[in-house]
């Protein structure tokens, strides 16, 4: 009865800081996302719905890298809340071992873990596909008209205007001159206006341009009336309005642009199209290799019926060299024609043949490194956590200082690692399997290094660790060396 009041009190402590700390880290990460696609925002006068959609599908998107940072910060936090308040020392004397103390927190993160794979497996290619299609959508989206002062503004297909000066105050154009070139470069009109007012129409698809006091100047060139050719069209007016096809709302894509994407497939579907694939890279190339046997230069003869030989013939011995020099030039062209025709066939075939076989096993790299992904999220939370507890238990810090500094540096090293593996696996200088599952490998035993040194009441400190008793040493060594040449120099001034 003790103990589960005690694996209670120690699982409240935990939930707490562990949701505090997920979404303190999943706000920061969707912070970073939303600084990369900016660009892809400002400007369109999107809508608030559409705003809120996309933050939150990206920021569901973004659970799998929030959550295993959330996890070593609060596994830190807790253990080193626990040896601070000497809580962890009373439950020891107690008769308590770490990993009894560990056993509720294990059977919760097995649960977290559990969850991140169907959340990984089930949620995330539905997420997937509705931050692409919203992505995509945005991206098609035509950008609100802000023309500026003193510069061509192209934002308007078939059109360039400029204005010299704004007035704000009375939403005034001045010193306008507009180019039109939506019925082709021959037939340009310009227009040039002392000034002038933008407004778009009610339903946003219309943009209106109101000119005053101006002229304008049409192309005519292909254009003609019965009696004479105009080769151009000039007029003055005092008012002049302009309607320009300029389509503002937002619409959204089908999601069948996602559909087919690697991100958007469930385990399932992600191993079928990693087979399919592979079988097409394979029947690809052994398609290649009989076309190459069946070549010009590995030709076989058939129906070959040996001739017998005659005793009394004469044959007469011929060379290649003087067959090639009993040939006249016209013949030795055609000849050179014909092969240099035939080697660029050759050449174009390969290239696409190659081409196609990339493509091909570049997507199946893509499927699979996708299909791995599903598991490793779940295996990265349980790493984080043998490392985070013991860790926090050695160390014995609590809140946001100490915790926050080692979780932020092991977190960056496993970013680092992981996006390592990644990159060779995609480019297929490693197997997928390698460069996926490299982050994991390189922190496990980690974990379990410094889970039995917890366990056995080992305290490790920094400088007991043979890489980083290297590196003081080098320094020590560098730092003498540099006082020993100062000194050195300071003799030789003297």
């Amino acid at each position: 009865m003790r103990i589960k009041r005690l694996y209670l009190f120690l699982i409240k402590s935990y939930l707490g800081t562990f949701l505090a700390t997920f979404f303190i880290c999943l706000f920061v990460v969707l912070m970073q996302f939303l600084w990369k696609y900016v660009d892809e925002l400002v400007g369109k006068g999107l809508e608030f719905s559409v705003l809120a959609q996309f933050f939150y599908y990206a920021a569901l998107s973004l659970v799998p890298m929030a959550l295993p940072l959330a996890i070593l910060l609060s596994s830190l936090m807790t253990f080193g809340n626990f040896g601070e308040r000497l809580e962890l020392l009373a439950m020891k004397a107690a008769g308590i071992s770490l990993f009894r103390i560990m056993r509720p927190f294990i059977a919760f993160i097995t649960l977290v873990c559990i969850g991140a794979f169907f959340f990984s497996n089930n949620a995330m290619p539905v997420i997937q596909t509705q931050l692409y299609t919203l992505l995509y959508s945005m991206r098609q989206k035509t950008p609100d008209v802000d023309i500026p002062e003193g510069s061509f503004y192209r934002g308007i297909s078939g059109y360039n205007i400029y204005v010299r000066e704004k007035d704000p105050k009375r939403q005034l154009m001045k010193n306008l001159m507009i180019y039109d070139f939506s019925n082709g470069f021959e037939n340009a009109q310009v227009m040039a206006a002392d000034s002038g007012r933008m407004s778009v129409s009610a339903d946003k698809r219309t943009l209106i341009l109101d000119l005053y006091s101006g002229e304008s100047f049409e192309n005519l060139r292909n254009q003609s009336n019965s009696m004479v050719t105009v080769p151009y069209r000039r007029e003055s007016f005092a008012f002049k309005e302009i309607l320009i096809e300029f389509d503002s709302n937002f619409s959204m894509a089908d999601a069948s642009v996602a559909s087919n994407k690697y991100m958007a497939k469930d385990l399932a579907a992600l191993t079928y199209s990693v087979d399919s694939l592979k079988h097409k890279v394979d029947s690809l190339a052994n398609h290649n290799f009989m076309e190459y046997r069946g070549s010009y230069f590995n030709r076989s003869i058939y129906d070959f019926k040996p001739v017998s030989r005659d005793s009394l013939a004469n044959y007469e011995q011929y060379s290649i060299d003087e067959l090639w020099k009993g040939l006249s030039l016209e013949q030795k062209s055609k000849i050179f024609d014909r092969f240099v025709s035939w080697a660029d066939r050759q050449k174009a075939g390969e290239e696409f043949s190659a081409m196609e076989s990339f493509t091909y096993a570049k997507s199946m790299r893509r499927h699979d490194i996708e299909r791995h992904r599903k598991f490793t999220l779940s295996f990265a939370c349980l790493v984080f956590f043998f490392i985070g507890a013991p860790l926090g238990a050695i160390i014995r810090k609590g809140g946001l200082g100490m915790p926050v500094v080692i979780s932020v540096v092991l977190f960056v090293i496993y970013y680092i690692i992981d996006n390592m593996g990644y990159k060779m696996a995609r480019e297929g200088v490693w197997h997928v399997w390698c460069g996926i599952w490299l982050s994991t490998a390189v922190l496990f035993p980690f974990g379990v290094f410094l889970t039995y040194q917890a366990a056995t009441d080992r305290i490790v400190s920094l400088t007991e660790l043979t890489v980083v008793k290297a590196i003081v040493k080098f320094f020590k060594k560098k730092k003498g060396d540099n006082a020993l040449k100062g000194s050195t120099d300071e003799y030789e001034s003297k």
